[in-house]
Parts: C-alpha cells; sequence; structure tokens
C-alpha cells in the first residue's frame, strides 16, 4: 500500500516559501511493497511508473538494497517488459541501468533490450542501445558490435546520437572494439543533424587522442567547413587549441598553424562559437597584440549585449587577458565601466577588477568613487576580489596609496566576515611593507580598526606588526595607547600579544622603557596565566643591564627554517653531546621557497597577480637578511664586508636525480661567495664530507681562495657547501665555472638506519654556473621616477643607440634588455600597449658599491619591423653609467 501523506486541514500553518516534495515520507520498505504490482496480470503503467520513480528517488539518494532485494525489483521490472506504454518502458530502461544487475542477471533481459535495438520504434531503439552498453560485459559486446555499427550511421539522429553516446563511454572499457567503428564515426561527423556531428567528433577525438599526427590531420580536415554543428564548432576550436599547443608556431614565418581557422570562427553567426574562438585565441602560448586585437574585440562587442550570459562569459575573459596583457584591455575600459551598475552582481564584480587592473594613474580617482557606492551591494566573497584588485592597483601606482589606503581604511570599519576584514588587513600590511610612504598612514589605521575587532586572530597580527614596526616610526609613543587598550579590553589571546608588543618598545625605544614597565607590572596581576608569565619573563629581561636587552635571545629572531629544525631534532640520538643549534642549515629546499612565494592559484595559465608579485619580494628581503646572517656567522666569509646582494636560487640538477643541488651567488665588494644547496634523495647512502670544485672557464679576474665542505648528507636532510672567489674591489667581473659535487659515501642499512664504517669517494657532475652582469645590480625601484632622473646630474647621463634588427613585436625587446640589467621596471612600464610603434621602459636599481642607476630605454619599429633602441642611463657614478652600455654592447 501506498505511503500517502496526512492531508493538510484548512487551519494548518503552512510556509509559504516552503517548497512541498512529492517524497517526503517514503521509506524504503513500503515502495518495495508497493512495487509487487509489477507482477499484477493487469498492469497499470502510470502505477507502476510512479514506484519506479520513488525507487530512482531512493536510489538517487543513497539508499542501499540488499542483494535479495535489489535482485527481486529486477525481475520483477523486467516483467514491465510485456507492457506496450511507450511512457512506462521509458522508466523501465532508466531503472535497468540504475538497479546494474550482475553479469548472471544481465542474460534474462539481453533478449529483450535486443529486440528492442531492432524494434521499428525509434525511441526503444535509441534506449535499448544505451542501457545495453551500460549492463553488458566484454564478451557480449562483440556480438552486437555489428548492429552498434548500423545504428552509428542510422538515418534518425536519435538512434546515431545514442550509439556514438555509448561509444564514447565503451572506449573506457572495451578500447579495442570502439576503435574499430572509426570509418562509420567518420561518417557520422558528415552528418547533417547537430547532435550527431558533435558526438561523433567527440568520439573520433577520443579514439585518436593519442596520434598527435592523426589528431593533427582530424583538425586539417575538418577546419575547411565540413562542420556546421554550433556544438562541434565549439569542439573543434578546442581541438584545434590543443594542436596549436603542441606544434608551436612555424619557425620560418612565426606563424601559428590553424589560427587563420580561429580567426575566421570569430566572424560566425552563433555567439557560442564566436566566444569560444575568442577564448581560445587568449588563452594561446605567447599569444601576440597582433593575434589578441580580433578577439578583443569580438569581446567588446559582447559586453554590450542584452544577454547576461554573454556579458559575463566575455569579462571574464578580459579579466584573464588583464592579468598578463591589461594595456591590451584598455580599449574595453569604456564598456566595462557601463557594467558596473550591472544588475548581475557578479558581472559587476569582473568589470570593476578589470578597470582595476587596466586602469592608468588619472582614472584612479574616478574609479574610487565609483566603487564607493558598489560595495555595499555585493557579497563577501566578491568583495574580497575587489580589494585584491585595489592592492594590485596601489603596488602599480605608489603614489596613490593615499586615496587607496583611505578606501581601505573605511571598508575596514564596514561589517563583514572573517575573510573579508583578513583580505583588508593583510592588503594593508603588504602596503605598508612595499611602500614606506604609507606605513604611519597604514598603522594608524589599523590602530583604529583593532579598537573594534571582534576577530582575535587579526588582533594578534596587528599587534605584532606594532611590536615590530611601532618602535621604528618618528613617534613611538602615539600607538603605546592603542596596545594597552588590548591589555585592559580584550580576552587572553590578545592580552598576551599585547604584552609582548609592549616589551618590545620597552627594547627599542630606551625613552619609553620606564613607562613600559610600570605599564607591564599592572599585568602581574592579570587572572590569566600566559599573560603573567610574559609579562614577568619581559620584565626581567626590561630591567637587566641595557647593553644587553637588545641582544637577548627573546628579541632575536630564530635564523634557522623550522623545517630544517625538525628534521634536524628527527635524525638526533641522545647522548652526552647536547643538540647543537649551529649545525642545524640555515637554507630552505628550493621547492619549499617557491611554495611559499606561490600562494594559492598558481599554476594557472595567466600571470601572478601583482599582490603576489608584492609578496615574493618580501619573502625575497627576509631572505636577503637570513643569508646574511649565516654568511656572517661563518668565520671564512666574516671578513668580506657588507654583502650587497644575494642572487635567486638556480638548480644545477634536474628533477628527480639522485642528488638535487641548486646554488646561490652572494655578492661582495671584493668577493663572490657560491653557496650549494645540497639534498640527498637516497635513503641507502649517507654521504660525508661533501664538497663542490669549481673551474674557472672563462674569466681572469677570479681567484679562489676558502672553500667549506658539508660535514654529513643524510637522506632527506639539506646542507650547504660553500666556495669562496676574489676579485677586483668593485669590478663587474664576469665568469663561467664548471662544477663538480664531490663525496665519501657509507652504505645504510635501511632497516636499523646504521651508516657502515667504510665507504667510498664518487663524485657527480653537475651543471654549468655563471656570474652575469645581472648578479652586480640590486633591483631598487622609486616612488616617483621623473623626480629621481632629475635629481641626478644631467651631465653625468650616457646615451647610446642600438639596432635590434628584424623583431615581431617590441614587447620582447623590452622584457630582453630588462632581464640582461635585472633592474627594477618602474610604474608599469614593463608592459608595451599592442600595436604600439614605440615606447619607453623605466628601470632603477642600484649597483654594487650602492650607487643609484637609472635607465630610459626607448624602443621604436618601422613599418619593415626594424627596432631601434635608444639607451639613457644616469648614475651617481659616471663609469657605472659606462658599465650599462657595455653590458648591453657585449
Amino acid at each position: 500500500m501506498a505511503l500517502v501523506p496526512p492531508p493538510l486541514k484548512k487551519d494548518d500553518d503552512i510556509d509559504d516559501d516552503s517548497e512541498y516534495s512529492p517524497f517526503y515520507g517514503i521509506e524504503k520498505s513500503a515502495v518495495l511493497q508497493e512495487a509487487r504490482c509489477f507482477n499484477d496480470r493487469e498492469l497499470d503503467p502510470r502505477r507502476c511508473a510512479q514506484v519506479i520513480t520513488k525507487l530512482l528517488y531512493l536510489i538517487n539518494q543513497g539508499e542501499t538494497f540488499t542483494k535479495n532485494e535489489a535482485t527481486d525489483v529486477f525481475f520483477a521490472t523486467t516483467k514491465l517488459f510485456q507492457s506496450k506504454d511507450i511512457g512506462l518502458r521509458r522508466m523501465v530502461y532508466l531503472m535497468i541501468k540504475e538497479i546494474s544487475p550482475s553479469s548472471d542477471e544481465v542474460i534474462i533481459v539481453t533478449s529483450s533490450l535486443m529486440k528492442d535495438m531492432n524494434s521499428k520504434t525509434d525511441l526503444y531503439r535509441a534506449n535499448a542501445i544505451r542501457v545495453l552498453c551500460r549492463i553488458t560485459d566484454g564478451g557480449l559486446l562483440g556480438q552486437i558490435e555489428r548492429y552498434l555499427k548500423q545504428a552509428v550511421v542510422d538515418k534518425n539522429p536519435v538512434v546515431s546520437s545514442a550509439a556514438l553516446v555509448s561509444g564514447i563511454h565503451l572506449l573506457q572499457s572495451n578500447p579495442e572494439i570502439v576503435k574499430r567503428w572509426s570509418n562509420e564515426v567518420q561518417e557520422a561527423v558528415q552528418s547533417k543533424a547537430p547532435l550527431v556531428q558533435f558526438h561523433g567528433l567527440a568520439l573520433l577525438h577520443q579514439i585518436r587522442q593519442n596520434d598527435r599526427l592523426a589528431l593533427s590531420k582530424l583538425v586539417s580536415g575538418l577546419t575547411r567547413g565540413s562542420v556546421r554543428s554550433p556544438l562541434a564548432q565549439c569542439l573543434l576550436i578546442r581541438y584545434t587549441s590543443q594542436v596549436i599547443a603542441e606544434s608551436g608556431p612555424n619557425t620560418m614565418t612565426g606563424d601559428r598553424p590553424f589560427y587563420d581557422f580561429l580567426e575566421i570562427c570569430l566572424r560566425n553567426k552563433t555567439d557560442m562559437v564566436m566566444f569560444e574562438a575568442a577564448r581560445a585565441i587568449t588563452e594561446l602560448s605567447g599569444v601576440t597584440s597582433r593575434e589578441l586585437t580580433p578577439a578583443i574585440t569580438v569581446l567588446q562587442l559582447f559586453l554590450s549585449s542584452s544577454k547576461p550570459v554573454l556579458r559575463f562569459a566575455a569579462v571574464r575573459t578580459l579579466n584573464k587577458v588583464a592579468m598578463t596583457q591589461p594595456l591590451a584591455v584598455t580599449s574595453c575600459n569604456i564598456d566595462m565601466e557601463s557594467l558596473i551598475s550591472d544588475q548581475n552582481r557578479s558581472i559587476a564584480t569582473l568589470a570593476i577588477t578589470t578597470l582595476l587592473k587596466t586602469g592608468n594613474e588619472g582614472s584612479v580617482d574616478r574609479l574610487m568613487k565609483q566603487i564607493t557606492g558598489f560595495m555595499p551591494d555585493i557579497a563577501d566573497e566578491f568583495k574580497i576580489v575587489v580589494v585584491e584588485a585595489i592592492r594590485s592597483l596601489c603596488l602599480k601606482f605608489p603614489q596613490k596609496y593615499r586615496i587607496l589606503m583611505n578606501f581601505l581604511s573605511n571598508i575596514l570599519r564596514e561589517e563583514g566576515g572573517f575573510d573579508y576584514k583578513k583580505a583588508i588587513v593583510d592588503s594593508i600590511l603588504i602596503l605598508i611593507r612595499e611602500i614606506p610612504d604609507a606605513k604611519e598612514s597604514g598603522l594608524s589605521h589599523l590602530c583604529e580598526f583593532i579598537e573594534d575587532c571582534e576577530f582575535t586572530y587579526l588582533s594578534t597580527q596587528i599587534l605584532h606588526l606594532l611590536g615590530n614596526e611601532g618602535p621604528k616610526t618618528a613617534d613611538p609613543s602615539k600607538y603605546i595607547r592603542y596596545v594597552y587598550n588590548r591589555v585592559i579590553l580584550e580576552n587572553a589571546t590578545v592580552r598576551a600579544s599585547a604584552v609582548s608588543a609592549l616589551a618590545k618598545f620597552g627594547v627599542v625605544v630606551e625613552g619609553l622603557r620606564p613607562r613600559i614597565l610600570v605599564l607591564l607590572r599592572r599585568c602581574l596581576y592579570d587572572n590569566d596565566d600566559e599573560v603573567r608569565d610574559r609579562a614577568t619573563l619581559y620584565l626581567s629581561v626590561l630591567t637587566d643591564e641595557p647593553s644587553s636587552i637588545k641582544e637577548n635571545a627573546l628579541f632575536q629572531g630564530l635564523d634557522v627554517p623550522l623545517e630544517n629544525l625538525e628534521a634536524s631534532l628527527q635524525v638526533y640520538e641522545p647522548s652526552e653531546m647536547p643538540f647543537d643549534l649551529e649545525a642545524v642549515p640555515r637554507d630552505v629546499k628550493a621547492h619549499q621557497q617557491m611554495e611559499k612565494k606561490a600562494p594559492t592559484r598558481s599554476e594557472k595559465k595567466a600571470a601572478k597577480d601583482a599582490s603576489q608579485k608584492a609578496a615574493a619580494d618580501g619573502g625575497a628581503s627576509k631572505s636577503f637578511e637570513a643569508y646574511e646572517k649565516l654568511l656572517n656567522s661563518i668565520p671564512q666569509f666574516s671578513g668580506f664586508g657588507k654583502l650587497f646582494k644575494s642572487s635567486a636560487p638556480v638548480e644545477l640538477t634536474e628533477a628527480e636525480t639522485e642528488y638535487a643541488v641548486n646554488l646561490i651567488k652572494h655578492v661582495y665588494p671584493g668577493h663572490i661567495v657560491f653557496q650549494f644547496n645540497c639534498t640527498n634523495t637516497i635513503s641507502e647512502q649517507l654521504l660525508e664530507n661533501v664538497s663542490v670544485v669549481m673551474d674557472p672557464l672563462e674569466g681572469e679576474d677570479f681567484n679562489q681562495v676558502t672553500t667549506k665542505p658539508l660535514a654529513s648528507m643524510p637522506c632527506g636532510v639539506p646542507g650547504q657547501a660553500f666556495v669562496a672567489f676574489e676579485k677586483p674591489e668593485g669590478a663587474c667581473s664576469l665568469g663561467k665555472f664548471s662544477n663538480t659535487l664531490r663525496f665519501y659515501v657509507k652504505e645504510v642499512d635501511p632497516s636499523t638506519g646504521d651508516a657502515d664504517e667504510d665507504g667510498y669517494e664518487d663524485e657527480y657532475q653537475l651543471e654549468d654556473s655563471e656570474v652575469t652582469a645581472a648578479d652586480y645590480i640590486l633591483k631598487a625601484g622609486v616612488s616617483n621616477f621623473r623626480n629621481a632622473w632629475e635629481s641626478l646630474d644631467s651631465e653625468l647621463e650616457r646615451v647610446d643607440e642600438y639596432s635590434l634588427g628584424v623583431r615581431e613585436n617590441l614587447q620582447d625587446d623590452v622584457q630582453a634588455v630588462t632581464t640582461i640589467l635585472g633592474m627594477q621596471t618602474c610604474e608599469g612600464t614593463d608592459l608595451v600597449p599592442s600595436n604600439a610603434r614605440s615606447h619607453t621602459c623605466l628601470l632603477a636599481g642600484r649597483f654594487l658599491g650602492d650607487i643609484q642607476v637609472l635607465v630610459r630605454l626607448s624602443v621604436g619599429i618601422d613599418s619593415q619591423k626594424q627596432v631601434a633602441m635608444k639607451l639613457a642611463v644616469r648614475s651617481e657614478d659616471p663609469a657605472v653609467s659606462d658599465i650599462i652600455h657595455e653590458i648591453i654592447n657585449s
């Protein structure tokens, strides 16, 4: 008996907004009882269809059937083949697919399905093919293969599509059988029915996807115009993009194969095909401005479409393009500004963030006014995207930090969730770190925020920042009130952080120390143990001799990476010798550094956001301080003077090799120290007395003065070996070296972890290393290039012109010169506008000896694509300007 919900009375309270489900309250036992109607002599098609619907609902809700229950339902369902009702027959097909009978039970229903597959009713034929291909194994499939081949080329598109879709599923389990259908599938691709052509192309691609040549021939044949179905054309565009990516541009002409097809599709009658082609062009690897222009034009047309889905698709694609080529999107700015008021908030958010990436310095004020009225109307997840875009804009135009910082502080006071507030706080922290002029205002805004902050994590983060940066400001005393208020008003975790922040003020600012001691004594009566203990500890330290306070370990950063400290403690065995912290390696593995520099969305085709770049730069500055501490702690290098620059790690071994080695070059005025970070990946070996032998291949100015080998290198524990060379003081000496890793190998017993007493010497050849001109130039941007340029004596300027020959565009030349010089691009001039005939790039840096150097790089291209370059250099030392020109000449 069916389980019927109780009738609703007139006076029952019903929520008008609630949705009523016809399946509410059904139970498996009751439905199985109802399924007995399948055995009735006189079948009621409508009732049977309702019972099957309930069974399908239970299955899709995750209800499990025992083997006996499933068998009973299956056999009862097969009896419904007696009915001629078309609607019930379709429900039977669905039920058999969902039950997935065992191989023993399949035989029962196979004859009925094969009979339907040869029926004159096309609807029966299509559904029978789908069910048979779902439940049969390879043995039975061979018997019906002939029927399936015929169905692929059937005149009825419903039957043909059913066979093709079944082939796509069968290809996973029985690829050899499906591959024999190639001729029939090719014939289906030429069908006039849109869905048949779409499914046929999808199956043909899967059959040939592992054969690059066959796939290229398929695309070559179909791009000539035989595909008419819009869905199939979209598929063909994707396959064409795949072939383009694998083949690369023509080495003779520089043109991409099949690019003309994508350009033709931009003029298709169907919006779907036009968008797919435009998106494919924008995602091409190394796409040029000439290739990008027609796609941007199509997307610009979609921005003013009456269809929301087209507007959303266009603005999302333009947003991705703006990450790598913002100047190419500037032509769409006017259209995107009109989308800020779009009713669809997703479209409006994407339009805002794209405008922030593509806007110039003059448009910042106008954009901020528009965003101010826009922010209250969107959800937190969209607000976070806008905040990240504003952070990138501020890093791009540092002169506008006041407007952007005020905007961030205003929205910080508004209502919002934790993730939203954290995004704003993180943005302000990055701006404080990257823009020195913004530090005072940023700290003031954060102080006001913690007065009403409800999130403990953010309060402790800001207090930590105040403790580090507050004492270094012009008036540190004004921050004491905000910090001490947290001791009085907040929870225990925040109070403990506030105590630590107060102690840092007392350490750095001697004039505030007596007042800090008074405040810390008040904290001794706190009701939380952690707060009292911290106050007691810091009082003890601050009352010591003034000369020893700053040297106390509590206020010195731990210069040992936690990963290395953990690894060293794991391999340490208790003995009479205490654990030596100095023996812990100071450097982090290369892949760990990369993980720290690339937060979340990496690995996409779009380039990193400016905020991520800023985070990476900040990580680099911290690494420099760690390197300086490490090198000063080594007696052999302590007399080399002040460290000028440490390079980024350069891999000297391939991935997945026995030993992983990367190189960091430390540049001093008269020396270069080569730091080799080594890791042993073989668990059965212990390496001892590990050193690197460097032989100069080019460059006569270098003279090796000392080395520092690595005593022991167990598996998985990174270590460092050093080699130091002397060079002429202040000279820009260039050279190339061959590198050989030498060591003493001892075999390790995997079961006990003990190493043999005896071993043997061995060596491992590494990649060559070079000292280039960029190693002597430190990236150092300036907030206002024009003022910095005019502050240097114009008489010290050195100007020269160069011919760069035939080039495709100016962007590659600007990028090449920037890389050779190793200088910082300023004011967003590293990006060349699309179709630009000339461009000026501004570069800034500091040369060895802390000498400021600025470069104006002007490039131009004529109608024959001949590129000329003018290089103007100003420096505090004219000899440095001459060196810059010598680098370019060489």
